[in-house]
C-alpha cells in the first residue's frame, strides 16, 4: 500500500483500543504512516494537525458519533477518502453517511486483505477523479478565447462572435477550408459555455459508412437490421446536456438531412427500429468547408436545414489571407511542442512562411513546426529546418522597394515604432517586445527586414 513511493498516512478514528492497536499494526506492515485516536474529538484534532490521505472511522463513538466526525472533515476538506466502519447491524448508519460524503464502508468483522483492497480501490478512484479535474481544467486553459491567436481583423471579428453566441443555445454553422480551425472553435465554445461540464461529441459525417451513420447518429434498438444484437446509444443521446458537433454537414445524405432537421425542430430523436420518441437537450456546432449555398441551388442540402444550421454563421479564413498570423502562430507551436527550450529563429524561416500559399492551412503550419522542433539538433530553426516543398515554392528575398516619392510608407512607420519601443526598453530587446506586445522573434525579425541595429 504505497503512495508514490511514499507512505500512505492513514487517521483511525475508533473508541475500541484494541481493536484500533490491530488495525494500525496491519496497516503500518503495509507501509502506511497511521496516526490513531480512540475518540471523535481527537480523531478531528489530529485531522487538523496532520496531513492525511485517508480517514478510517467508526460510526458508533460515545463523544463524537462518525457521521459527526464526517460532517467536520467535509466542511474543510473535500477529497480526503473517508472510509466508515460500521457492525453487521448498522449498515444503514453507513448507507447515510455514503449519502452524505463518505467514500465507502466496511462491515464489522472484516479481514486484513478486505481492508487493504478497500482502502487503495478508493484512493486510486480519488486519485482519477482529481486527474480528470486537472486534465478538464488544463482543457478549458487551453482552448480559452484568450489563448486563441487572433491578430488579424478576420481572426479577431471571428473570435468576437465565438465569444458572445458562446453564451448562449444557438446553433452555429462554422465554415471555411480544411485545416483552418474549425473543430478548435467549436470546443472553444462549448468549453467556454455553460454546458462546459457536460460532453463534447464529434461526428465526422463523411467517416462513417452510410448504411451506419442514422445508427451513429440515433441510436438502434436489438434486432433493427442484421447485425444489431443489442441496442445502441447514439452520438445525440451520449451527447444530452452537452454539444454535437457535426463535422463536414455538407456531406450528410439528403435522407438523414431531413431526420436531422425533424431533431432541431422537434428537440427528440427515433433510435432505429423504435417508433417511440426521447427527449435530448443538445446543442447542435456544424462545421463544414464546402460552399453550402452552392450545393442548396444544386438540391443536394436542403435549404430548410442550411437556415436551420446557421443561425449564428462564423466563417474562417485561409492563412494565406492572414498572413500576418504566421509569427504569432509558430510562437504558440513552439510552446505546445518544446515548452523547455528557447528557440533562436532566423528571419529567413519566417520570410518563407509567410511567402508559402498553405494549402493546408493552420492544420499544415502545424505539422510543419512539429517537424522542424523534432528534427532540430540545436535550438535555432532556420531555412533548412523547412520542407523541401516549401522551400521550392517560395522564391529568393529581394529588396523592399521604397515609397512614393512625398508619402511615408507602411515600413517607416513600422521603422518609427520599433525605434521608439527601443528607445523606452534603453535597447533590450525582450523589454521592447514586450511593450509592442510582440514574441521577441517576432520583433528581431521585422528588425532585420528593415535593416534595424
Amino acid at each position: 500500500m504505497k503512495r508514490d513511493h511514499q507512505k500512505l498516512r492513514i487517521l483511525l478514528v475508533d473508541d475500541d483500543v484494541n481493536l484500533s492497536k490491530v488495525l494500525a499494526h496491519q496497516l503500518k506492515k503495509q507501509h502506511a504512516q497511521v496516526y490513531v485516536a480512540n475518540s471523535g474529538k481527537e480523531g478531528l484534532q489530529l485531522f487538523r494537525e496532520n496531513e492525511v490521505d485517508v480517514v478510517l472511522t467508526d460510526i458508533q463513538m460515545p463523544d463524537l458519533s462518525g457521521l459527526e466526525v464526517l460532517h467536520e472533515i467535509r466542511k474543510t476538506d473535500k477529497q480526503v477518502v473517508v472510509i466508515m466502519i460500521t457492525a453487521y447491524g448498522s449498515i444503514e448508519g453507513a448507507l447515510e453517511a455514503c449519502r452524505l460524503g463518505a467514500d465507502d464502508y466496511i462491515t464489522k468483522p472484516f479481514g486484513q486483505e478486505q481492508l487493504t483492497f478497500l482502502i487503495e480501490k478508493n484512493v486510486r478512484l480519488r486519485r482519477l477523479q482529481q486527474e480528470n479535474v486537472e486534465l478538464r481544467h488544463q482543457l478549458v486553459e487551453r482552448y480559452s478565447f484568450s489563448n486563441l491567436v487572433a491578430e488579424s481583423s478576420a481572426m479577431k471579428e471571428v473570435l468576437r462572435v465565438a465569444m458572445q453566441v458562446a453564451h448562449s443555445d444557438a446553433t452555429v454553422l462554422i465554415q471555411g477550408e480544411s485545416g483552418t480551425g474549425k473543430e478548435i472553435i467549436a470546443k472553444a465554445i462549448h468549453l467556454n459555455s455553460p454546458r462546459k461540464d457536460k460532453p463534447f461529441v464529434v461526428v465526422n459525417c463523411p467517416s462513417i459508412p452510410e448504411n451506419l451513420l442514422e445508427s451513429e447518429l440515433f441510436g438502434h434498438v436489438r434486432g433493427a437490421f442484421t447485425g444489431a444484437v443489442k441496442d445502441r446509444v447514439g452520438k445525440f443521446q451520449l451527447a444530452n446536456g452537452g454539444t454535437l458537433f457535426l463535422d463536414e454537414i455538407g456531406d450528410l445524405r439528403l435522407e438523414l438531412q431531413a431526420k436531422l432537421l425533424r431533431v432541431l425542430q422537434e428537440r427528440e430523436i427515433e433510435r432505429v427500429g423504435d417508433s417511440r420518441p426521447i427527449p435530448v437537450d443538445v446543442r447542435i456546432i456544424a462545421a463544414t468547408n464546402r460552399d453550402l449555398l452552392e450545393l442548396v441551388r444544386e438540391g443536394r442540402f436542403r435549404e430548410d436545414l442550411y437556415y436551420r444550421l446557421s443561425v449564428v454563421p462564423i466563417t474562417l479564413p485561409p492563412l494565406r489571407e492572414r498572413k500576418e498570423e504566421i509569427p504569432y502562430l509558430v510562437d504558440f507551436f513552439l510552446r505546445r511542442f518544446a515548452p523547455d527550450r528557447r528557440f533562436e529563429i532566423d528571419p529567413e524561416f519566417i520570410r518563407l512562411l509567410e511567402n508559402y500559399p498553405w494549402p493546408g492551412n493552420v492544420r499544415e503550419l502545424e505539422n510543419v513546426i512539429e517537424r522542424a522542433v523534432v528534427l532540430s539538433t540545436e535550438n535555432r530553426l532556420t531555412a533548412a529546418s523547412l520542407p523541401p516543398h516549401i522551400l521550392a515554392s517560395v522564391p529568393p528575398a529581394r529588396e523592399a522597394q521604397e515609397g512614393e516619392a512625398g508619402h511615408v510608407s507602411l515600413e517607416e512607420v513600422e521603422r518609427r515604432t520599433i525605434e521608439a519601443a527601443l528607445e523606452k526598453a534603453r535597447g533590450n530587446k525582450s523589454r521592447a517586445a514586450r511593450l509592442l506586445k510582440i514574441p521577441r522573434h517576432v520583433l528581431l525579425y521585422r528588425m532585420k527586414k528593415l535593416g534595424l541595429q
